[in-house]
Order: structure tokens, then sequence, then C-alpha cells
């Protein structure tokens, strides 16, 4: 009796092993089948696609035009390129660690005017940022030191873009952020590339 007992205890823990192992396999094979009805899923392109759509379009947006709450009437500088004005609105500071410069740019000559030079000679930077003002600078004269347009790491810039050609008479909002001079300083010269430079002063 006990050596049957013994069988049966033996076959006993076996088939409970062997059970354990099969839901250990089973389990396994359900979370990749999981992964996979979760890649399918993305087969319904009414759904997943139509997320980063939007968000590439409020992107989009963001990237091309001027931020909320700028006075066009305000004129704090007017620079002048090749048959084109430039004037800035506003230059702020703000909590982020960041200044915006916003402006807007004019056509004042008698043929279109394309923005292919405004995104600087950087290679990547232009690349990343077709018909921008990626090349625009801040210089800290006091602090000697050079500010360029924020980007991120695939080298978009936080500044606008994709910019018409634009038509004798019309105007076109641009705007760029740059990291955040000392509070110390107040004044910085500013460079968009084909206009002169001239003195901001910071507030905020």
């Amino acid at each position: 009796m006990s050596i049957r007992c013994s069988t049966k205890s033996r076959r006993a823990m076996a088939a409970v092993s062997l059970a354990s192992a099969l839901a250990l396999a089973v389990t396994g094979c359900g979370t990749d089948g999981g992964g996979d009805k979760a890649n399918g899923a993305s087969s319904s392109p009414s759904s997943e696609p139509s997320k980063p759509s939007d968000g590439d379009k409020a992107a989009k947006k963001e990237d091309t035009a001027a931020g909320d709450n700028v006075d066009p009437n305000v004129k704090l500088a007017e620079i002048r390129g090749s048959g084109l004005t430039l004037v800035i609105n506003q230059v702020k500071r703000d909590s982020g660690g960041f200044v915006t410069v916003q402006g807007e740019i004019k056509n004042v000559s008698d043929r279109a005017q394309n923005s292919g030079s405004w995104a600087g000679q950087e290679t990547a930077i232009a690349t990343k940022n077709p018909n921008s003002v990626a090349g625009a600078t801040l210089v800290d004269k006091v602090g000697k030191k050079r500010y360029y347009v924020l980007r991120d790491t695939e080298s978009r810039c936080l500044c606008t873009t994709n910019i018409l050609p634009v038509s004798p008479g019309e105007s076109t909002p641009i705007f760029m952020q740059f990291p955040a001079p000392p509070s110390t300083t107040a004044e910085v010269d500013f460079t968009l590339p084909t206009f002169a430079t001239t003195s901001l002063k910071i507030s905020g």
C-alpha cells in the first residue's frame, strides 16, 4: 500500500509540475498574442493613426505661427533687409527659462521674396527646418555669449517654419525662442540672416 501511495504521489506531483509548466507556457503565449493583437489594433486606421496625426497638426500650427497676445502696433525695432523690413513686436522673458522674440516680416519690394536664407548656414538645422527663421541669434555683449534658437534632439527649431514666399506688400508673422540670458541681462543684439543687427530690450 505504501508503494502504491508513493507511486500515486509521484504521479500526482509530476502531473502538478506538468500543469504548472503548461500554465506558464500558455501565459507566455497569451502575452505574445496580446502584443500581436496590440500591434494588430493599429490595423484599424480610424483610431491609432488619427492621434499622432492630430498631434502633428498641432505641432505644425505651433511652429508656423506667432504666439497670442502680441500687439502688432508695438514696434520695438524695425530692421531692414533686401526688399524686406522686419518689425519686432515683443521680446519677452518667460518663466520656463527662455526668451521669445515675435515680429513680422513685410515685403516692401516689387517681387516675391522667399525665406531660404533665414534658416542659417548650418546644414543640419536648415535641412530640418526649411523656410524658417532658425538662423536667428541673440548676443549678450556684457556676458559675451551668443544664443541660438532652441531646438529639440532632432534639430527641429522652436521657431516659425515652412514660411511661404512673401508677395509684394504682404507680411508674414514670425517667432523664435532662445535660452534666456541671465536675469541681469536686459538688452541683447538680435540678428537674422539677410537683415541688419539691432539691439532689443528684454521684458518680463
